[in-house]
């Protein structure tokens, strides 16, 4: 029978049949694609009640509603078997669905129906809005997970260069444990923390190029009365760690072509001339290298250049070096300096050509800027730089990060990255495969190689070792044992003798995944850390996500398709693969914080795969991706960053999916969290407690940001720092947020809204008796998040 109310809402439920048979067609035809490559069959299911249900609904018939009504509580029933109570994962299934039943609820009066029609209708109504209330409830007021005990402080694996007024090296001190034994701050009184100054750097992008290339990711160092850090292009300033007030700046005169993926000074180093009397001119001096890959000295007390360093003040670390395109040979990372010695590697572009600068570490003389020793790995029997006519080995190796140091043994750790071009290693030598992604111990004073400890054999997955390693004293049976403890890209965790390289928790060579484009190049083992891993498990379709179940059904087509045998999945050209954990962690260049009276290791992460695919070299070249300094057109970018990377000289290139986004939303094809933060017992690699890390403040769909202060758990760039005083500060996160955590129980205490993007690593010190916490927010073009110059104290 024909409605008896009239027209409107007859139309109504037409436009809502119409709304149902179009999302039903989509669901129904991309549900049966997902059917045929082996994933669920709900969307096939789904889409073609939705078609029946709408045509129903367009025909005025009160059946279509009964229909829809009963998929969605079928779908709510699936969505908890897969899902469970995780909030965020039943989002995209039950979210659109739910809006969809309130429209065709309101349409249900007004259709042909039997008595009572209304009334039923409405009872659905609250039924399924008290069901979305409750789920609301798990997303936004899910307890947090249980944090266990803290291990005793009675029994600490304290090392004697803690941090404390000070902060006198990148990662507080050389051991790289970014803890202070400031105590003043506390969970109690750290919500009364204001900001007591700002300053504004200077340097920002003077163009759309540049600034798609911008990321102040520093660390200041505070010295005495003065604080010192460096901008993205390298301008050196000093300013009142009491005030914010500048003291003198240094502009080196970066030009924009130096920059290589990101224009990043992550810190500068300090040194103190031994005897040198204390009027003397640079007897205190501030070192930085450059993005074109300079080594530069200045007074500590004027920012005037020493004159006795190099030239002028200055050292050119690329010679030896041959022919490099700008950008393509940087340094972004602080120098070490161990007795006397300035160590130093360089970013070398990733992804450009196999033919790349060399990796080769450098050791200068922190007095005069003169070349100690030059370790090129291919050339051991080497000790300085190579002949007249000759370079360093090309394509090796490279440190980009920072190193550490210990003065006592007198060696400094070397955390390395992969030969040249990450993906494809056909032509790499038995020297390179045998150092890269290991961290390396060399005497400082010789520039010989005391150990190697390889974390990837054969890295063809961009797991680089990007984080310091960190210095402890580790409890054993017997006593203190000098150790270090390396995170890895890949989410592990090693702690390793840091005399001999010995792991002195268990590593595992386990079976992994064969095959690829080179199958003889692959190992048949990895090794893995029976000690902690930041790695969950291996992904599966359930956990692909979206805004709605059509983005879901997307994710699942695209997980399907794709080549995926978990954790080291090879690469692969006919079809894409899912590289998991993705090239940017585990744990990146923010390293850990280690608390050593509680014997603590703090460690924020990433949680993202990667959708790559590598690319014939004809296929390349016809879309023009060429090295740096070759691009069409005079690019200076060469290969975006993960987006198309040339990899001349090989078979392939590689196209790198960072993020894993849908093309029209944006959003990430994995459920959330995509970043956390960690607490891990020291002595035992237990987790006392994990958290998402960065709200959904700034993220959504289309790129428009949603403004919700849920933790969504964001991907992170840059460290944490822990306190005596039982804080964790840590930026870091995309929601331009700075926070303070309580070491105990991991739940936010304090937290204030940056200028801009904080990705860079905090740092704390002590001025007339009163602690200062500061941190640079500059943003940074990879994150996403706005760049500024400002840093906050």
């Amino acid at each position: 029978m024909p409605a008896a109310h009239g027209s409107a809402r007859p139309l109504a439920a037409m436009v809502v049949g119409v709304i149902l048979v179009v999302i039903g067609a989509v669901l129904g035809v991309g549900g049966l694609w997902l059917a045929l490559v082996g994933g669920s069959l709900y969307y096939l299911l789904a889409g073609l009640i939705l078609v029946v249900a709408g045509g129903l609904m367009a025909r005025g018939r009160m059946l279509g509603v009964w229909l829809y009504a009963g998929l969605f509580a079928a779908t709510l029933v699936w969505a908890l078997w897969e899902a469970g109570l995780n909030g965020w994962a039943l989002m995209p299934r039950v979210l659109g669905p739910f809006i969809l039943l309130l429209a065709v609820l309101a349409c249900a009066p007004r259709l042909e129906s039997a008595p009572g029609a209304r009334k039923a209708a409405g009872l659905i109504a609250a039924a399924a809005s008290a069901v979305m209330v409750i789920g609301a409830l798990v997303v936004t007021l899910a307890p947090s997970p249980k944090a266990g005990a803290l291990p005793s402080a009675d029994r600490p694996v304290a090392m004697s260069d803690a941090a404390g007024g000070d902060w006198r090296a990148y990662g507080g001190t050389y051991g790289a444990q970014r803890y202070s034994a400031l105590a003043q701050l506390t969970p109690d009184n750290v919500g009364r923390l204001e900001r007591a100054w700002l300053f504004h750097t200077g340097d920002l992008p003077q163009s759309q190029t540049a600034r798609d290339m911008y990321g102040a990711e520093t660390t200041p160092l505070k010295v005495g009365d003065t604080l010192y850090l460096c901008t993205p292009k390298n301008i050196l300033i000093a300013v009142d760690p009491a005030t914010g007030v500048q003291r003198w700046r240094f502009d080196p005169k970066v030009d924009d072509k130096s920059i290589p993926y990101t224009a990043a000074c992550r810190g500068v180093s300090y040194y103190e001339v031994p005897g040198a009397a204390p009027a003397q001119a640079c007897a205190r001096r501030i070192i930085e290298g450059t993005l074109d890959a300079r080594l530069i000295a200045v007074d500590a007390a004027t920012g005037q250049p020493c004159a006795g360093f190099g030239f002028v003040g200055q050292v050119d670390t690329a010679q030896g070096i041959g022919e490099h395109a700008p950008g393509m040979f940087s340094i972004t990372s602080a120098p070490t300096i161990v007795r006397g010695v300035i160590v130093t590697g360089h970013q070398v572009l990733d992804g450009q050509k196999r033919d790349a600068p060399s990796g080769v570490i450098q050791g200068y003389d922190a007095v005069t800027g003169q070349l100690r020793w030059a370790w090129d790995l291919a050339r051991p029997d080497r000790a300085g730089a190579p002949a007249p006519g000759e370079t360093y080995t090309r394509g090796t190796p490279n440190m980009w990060t920072t190193a550490s140091g210990d003065e006592a043994l007198g060696l400094v750790y070397l955390p390395l990255g992969n030969a040249a071009v990450d993906y494809w290693s056909g032509l790499r030598t038995a020297p390179e495969k045998a150092h890269s992604t290991s961290l390396v111990a060399l005497d400082v004073t010789t520039g010989k190689t005391a150990w190697s400890f390889q974390a990837v054999h054969n890295d063809v997955w961009d797991y680089d070792l990007g984080s310091q390693a960190t210095l402890i004293d580790y409890p054993s049976p017997t006593g203190p044992v000098p150790a270090l403890v390396l995170p890895g890209k890949q989410g592990d965790l090693y702690v390793l003798d840091r005399r001999t390289g010995r792991p002195l928790t268990g590593v595992e060579e386990r079976q992994v995944p064969q095959g690829g484009v080179e199958p003889e190049q692959r190992s048949a083992t990895q090794p893995f850390s029976l000690f902690h891993t930041l790695r969950k498990a291996d992904l599966t379709e359930r956990q692909m996500w979206g805004m709605s179940p059509i983005d879901q059904m997307i994710c699942r087509i695209q997980f399907r398709m794709a080549k995926y045998d978990g954790f080291y999945t090879p690469p692969t050209t006919k079809q894409r693969y899912v590289e998991y954990p993705g090239y940017n962690g585990g744990s990146d260049w923010g390293g850990i914080a280690i608390d050593p009276a509680r014997g603590v290791i703090v460690a924020n992460y990433n949680d993202m795969p990667n959708y790559n695919r590598l690319i014939p070299r004809q296929e390349a070249d016809r879309k023009g991706w060429a090295p740096r300094g070759q691009e069409r057109g005079g690019s200076m970018k060469g290969g975006a960053e993960g987006a198309g990377d040339p990899q001349a000289g090989t078979p392939y290139a590689i196209q790198v999916n960072a993020g894993w986004r849908l093309p029209l939303t944006g959003l990430l094809c994995k459920q959330p969290p995509y970043g956390g933060l960690r607490a891990i017992d020291l002595r035992t690699g237990r987790t006392i407690w994990d958290r998402p890390l960065g709200s959904a403040r700034r993220n959504g769909p289309f790129g428009i940001t949603s403004n919700l202060p849920i933790e969504i758990g964001t991907p992170n760039n840059g460290g944490a720092v822990v306190t005596a005083g039982g804080l964790i500060f840590v930026a870091a996160t995309t929601d331009n947020l700075i926070r303070a955590i309580d070491l105990k129980t991991g739940k936010t205490v304090w937290q204030d809204k940056l200028p801009a993007g904080g990705q860079a690593t905090p740092m704390t010190y002590e001025v007339d008796g009163r602690q200062y916490v500061v941190i640079m927010a500059g943003g940074h073009h990879f994150m996403e998040t706005p760049i500024g110059d400002a840093l906050v104290a």
